[in-house]
């Protein structure tokens, strides 16, 4: 050994641990942390948890390598020791969750003695020199300093590249809202039915978030999205107890209200109320000292929400009052054995009255209805943690996820939903605004083992992983089970159904049934093997790979959708460039898969009824209930057939309504990246993302078999399959009427009859096929915290293009996942190459908190983002007659009853200019005081503090009839930013 190295490893001695050489490896449990590095071999290493006595020692291999794995995610010390006696000084470690930190120690057995007179204060690297992955820590203590909501969606925004989309959710590079995973715990929390929401606990019962932007491990899969991996609380050696209390003040929210040129209402918000007030109780401690822990928690809500409808003509009060409880268990049978138990509820019922509302006097009318909402359940998970030898660990996990949702109002057996959906229309005018009578139960049943064995240089994981996902539902239309609409339209339009529009009409009439019933079943199933290599002492190669099945089932249990053997392999490589842990190159090349949503196996495979009749408007009729005047309409001549084509309300042979060899949806990912330190709190780094999305699975009608009957082609109707691939399906050969066989269809040029004027068959078309990719370029500058003052700041330059959006639809608020309008014809898609409603141009994220002195704080965050593009639609297309979602607008003979008349003009995907920016400026300011064995805590966060209104979302349907005619609401907002509002949180700590 030279004498540099000599030096260099007596400072890392006299230290505890090699200066900068203490990184984060992300390559751990999704519900821990691990602390690995190098030292002398033969050396004792023992980790103490000093808050719970836990304590554990491994000997350091012939390399001197060691490592911990499956800790549990605190602070800690580790000390060296040879012979039985203690080498240098103990090192304080950080264990953060799903990252591995990294202590590099020097050769204990050189000359101890000679350095008890040096004194060494160095600092830590904050890059990680061995990361493959792209994550985002934050901590709760962090997340205390700054203004940010207490949802874990606001904490996932905070990381670069994500942005909040339709539907109550978040995109993760370019992905839909429906393609992301939560994890609590270890414990899947993400909703299988629609896969946009999830289970979650109250904010002060977590301890720390993980945002996997990309990037990650073959332990994580069922995502082309990203992943929101948060741990909870525990208990300590230490009896603690404390209360929050969370207000939300009226006082400082404001709505506006909007209108169109004439002065109609368009959107009313100036009488939306927020009033939420949150108690919440927590006590911690040891049950048996050192061996078995507690944590509890308690939370009295007293949320109450006011909002009128869009046009102001009713006023909704709400009001949720549940409580939530939360526990944690943890016991430490052993140093080499762990036991922990979480659960909680979240269940919520909200009681909604509704009124009539004078907008011009700002007064409630007479009682109305009132609607019922319950949502949340029961949540628990086991998990079992095995530190078999030094070198071979364990980890078993089962639990259960419960999501209920239940949705119905007082007046939904008598009354029907009536909705004046024309330009300056009414809205609701019947004696119900229910959207449906529903009840769903969702039950998830996890069960997972992982297992990591240390071979040298090697670092070995893999694990297997099963969820059996359950959905009871039932749903349907309240009254007559119909739901009517009212729609403007003019004599000699096409509706969707084929009718055309008689002489004198000028406005048609929608009645729809919309109705499922039963108990549906998903079996997904993983494992994995994953081979950390560290090549030298500069170069980690990361190499895994996931196999995963997808079994969707029928109500009667029969397997509807199901694809196996779905391979994904990961590779990724880390380079110290310089040796000395402060700057790094990175990479990694990965597939991921998403799985099909319990939604589909409802509505396509469940005896799923979609029927729609057409009817001439012929005005309204007035009519009493309980003391109110309503209006219902007065139906006239019914226009065209009734047209039950996406569901006739019969569990058909599923051999002819999903493709026999359909193929899975997968993303590919590709990320470079390079990161280094400007000192010892200072760092920046670039990242460069790719992401290729890979294929669809959707519901496509496919009129043409291929197989002509009296010269024209049998109709199959609509399947679920891949669009513009290969579809195998059960139909019609023989011209029997009865199907009896199976056909492939190229649906790339087939599967679509067209005809001519006079109702002859001239040929086929396809469908286009799915592509949505990604570009991007992230920048980053972060400093770390040091009791005085920290700052992050990202850009994130992307380019989100394509024709699908994901396995939902947000322009044209189409949330049902994996049943998009995108191919349920030809023409839905044909030129609707673009920029997609993800695409958000620019992106600048700002966090900070600075403290005055140490009692006061101010935090701050800006988001700034660039608007998502506008298209505008039309329904119908210059090769037949069909009246649907399209990128075609009739400009001339719209009414001619000879298709080939019409002129059609084409505006192409995301041209129709782009929406303004937004800018999301919170600021917080947080008093800190201690009394003795008592911490108080005063927060108040004010959001959106410019109390910004621009426009989020407009309405992009430019016509909506083939007429000669153009919607006038076309470009009308629909959303707006959410209005200025603050939370005032004040805790008590013992």
């Amino acid at each position: 050994m030279n004498s540099r190295a000599l030096h260099r490893t007596a400072l890392c001695i006299a230290m505890g641990m090699c200066l900068a050489a203490m990184v984060p490896v992300v390559r751990a449990a999704n519900n821990d942390g691990s602390l690995a590095g190098r030292s002398a071999a033969g050396v004792q290493l023992t980790v103490t948890n000093p808050e719970t006595g836990f304590s554990r020692t491994v000997t350091a291999d012939a390399d001197g390598n060691y490592r911990f794995p499956f800790l549990p995610v605190g602070n800690y010390t580790l000390q060296a020791s040879k012979d039985g006696a203690a080498v240098g000084r103990p090192v304080s470690v950080t264990v953060n969750l799903g990252t591995t930190s990294t202590v590099n120690l020097g050769d204990a057995t050189a000359g101890v003695a000679t350095l008890d007179t040096v004194e060494v204060i160095g600092t830590a690297s904050i890059v990680d020199v061995t990361s493959t992955e792209s994550a985002t820590n934050i901590t709760k203590v962090e997340l205390t300093r700054l203004p940010v909501q207490r949802d874990p969606l606001a904490v996932a925004l905070l990381a670069p590249g994500i942005t909040r989309g339709e539907f109550g959710g978040i995109s993760f590079g370019g992905s839909s809202v429906a393609e992301n995973t939560v994890y609590i715990n270890g414990l899947n929390v993400t909703d299988f039915y629609n896969r946009v929401g999830f289970s979650s606990v109250p904010f002060a019962f977590y301890k720390e978030f993980q945002v996997k932007t990309g990037g990650y491990s073959v332990e994580f899969g069922r995502t082309t999205g990203g992943v929101l991996n948060a741990v909870t609380q525990s208990g300590t050696n230490e009896f603690e107890f404390g209360a929050e209390v969370t207000w939300q003040p009226l006082f400082l929210e404001e709505g506006k209200d909007y209108y169109d040129a004439d002065g109609n209402p368009l959107l009313i918000s100036s009488y939306d109320e927020t009033d939420e007030r949150d108690l919440t109780l927590h006590a911690s401690g040891p049950i048996i000292k050192d061996r078995l822990f507690f944590f509890g928690m308690y939370q009295l809500r007293d949320n109450e929400r006011t909002n009128t409808d869009d046009t102001g003509g009713f006023i909704f009060e709400g009001s949720a009052d549940d409580a939530f409880w939360g526990a944690k268990l943890d016991w430490q049978i052993s140093d080499s054995h762990l036991l922990e138990l979480l659960a909680f509820s979240d269940r919520n019922h909200t009681v909604t009255d509704s009124y009539e509302f004078d907008l011009a006097s700002g007064s409630r009318g007479d009682y109305q209805n009132s609607q019922f909402v319950n949502n949340g359940g029961r949540n628990w998970a086991l998990t079992y943690t095995g530190y078999l030898t030094d070198a071979f660990s364990m980890k078993v996990l089962y639990g259960e996820n419960e999501r209920e949702f239940s949705q119905v109002s007082k007046n939904d057996i008598d009354c029907s939903r009536v909705r004046d959906r024309r330009a300056g229309g009414l809205g609701d005018v019947g004696c119900t605004s229910s959207g449906s009578v529903a009840e769903r139960l969702d039950t998830r049943e996890a069960a997972r083992i992982d297992f990591e064995w240390s071979l040298g240089d090697h670092l070995l994981r893999f694990g297997l992983d099963r969820e059996t996902n359950t959905s009871e539902h039932q749903q349907y239309y309240p009254g007559d089970r119909r739901l009517y609409e009212i729609r403007t339209t003019s004599p000699g339009a096409t509706l969707e159904n084929g009718g055309v529009v008689p002489a004198g009409a000028t406005a048609y009439v929608r009645a729809r049934r919309n109705e499922v019933d039963g108990e549906f079943e998903t079996l997904n199933t993983a494992w994995y093997l994953e081979d950390n290599w560290s090549v030298t002492d500069n170069l980690v190669l990361n190499a895994g790979v996931r196999m995963e099945g997808f079994d969707n089932k029928n109500s009667d249990g029969e397997s509807y959708i199901k694809i196996d053997d779905m391979l994904a392999p990961r590779l990724g490589f880390s380079w110290d460039v310089s040796g000395d842990g402060r700057t790094k190159v990175f990479g990694n090349l990965g597939r991921y898969f998403l799985p099909v949503a319990n939604v589909i196996n409802i509505k396509q495979a469940g005896g799923f009824l979609d029927e729609r009749t057409y009817y001439v408007f012929d005005g309204f009729e007035p009519f009493e209930y309980n003391g109110s005047t309503y209006l219902r309409p007065i139906l006239g001549a019914q226009i065209g057939p009734v047209d039950n084509s996406q569901g006739d309300g019969t569990v058909g042979d599923l051999r002819g309504e999903v493709d026999a060899d359909i193929d899975p949806v997968y993303q590919d990912e590709l990320i470079l990246g390079f990161q280094s330190m400007i000192n010892d709190k200072w760092s920046w780094g670039v990242r460069g993302i790719y992401r290729d999305l890979h294929n669809a699975i959707d519901d496509m009608e496919i009129t043409s078999n291929g197989i002509l009957c009296g010269g024209e082609p049998g109709s199959i109707g609509f399947v679920m399959g891949n669009p513009g691939e290969d579809l195998t399906v059960y139909t019609d050969t023989d011209c029997d009427g009865v199907n009896d066989g199976f056909v492939t269809i190229d649906t790339s040029r087939a599967g679509w009859a067209l005809f001519d004027d006079d109702g002859n068959y001239i040929g086929e078309r396809g469908y286009s096929t799915p592509k949505r990719t990604y570009s991007a370029l992230e920048f980053v500058i972060d400093r770390a915290w040091d009791d005085k003052w920290a700052l992050n700041a990202s850009y994130t330059l992307s380019y989100s293009k394509g024709n699908a959006e994901g396995p939902v639809n947000s322009d044209t608020d189409f949330s049902d996942t994996g049943r998009t309008e995108a191919f349920d014809d030809p023409w839905v898609n044909l030129g609707g190459y673009g920029y997609l409603p993800n695409d958000h141009r620019h992106q600048f994220k700002v966090r900070g908190t600075y403290a005055f002195n140490e009692h006061w704080q101010m935090g701050a965050t800006l988001q700034s983002q660039s608007g998502r593009p506008v298209s505008a639609f039309g329904v119908g297309n210059p090769f037949d007659g069909t009246n649907y979602h399209s990128f075609y607008v009739c400009v001339a003979n719209c009414t001619s009853s000879n298709v080939s008349e019409r002129v059609y003009e084409l505006h192409q995907r995301g041209t129709a200019g782009r929406l303004p920016w937004t800018h999301d400026l919170g600021l917080s300011l947080t008093y800190l005081h201690s009394f003795g064995g008592v911490d108080l805590k005063v927060k108040l966060a004010v959001y959106n503090v410019l109390d910004e209104k621009n426009v989020i979302e407009v309405d992009e349907e430019l016509q909506t009839e083939i007429e000669d005619r153009l919607n006038p609401e076309y470009g009308r907002p629909t959303s707006y930013q959410s209005p200025r509002y603050g939370q005032l949180t004040v805790s008590i700590d013992f």
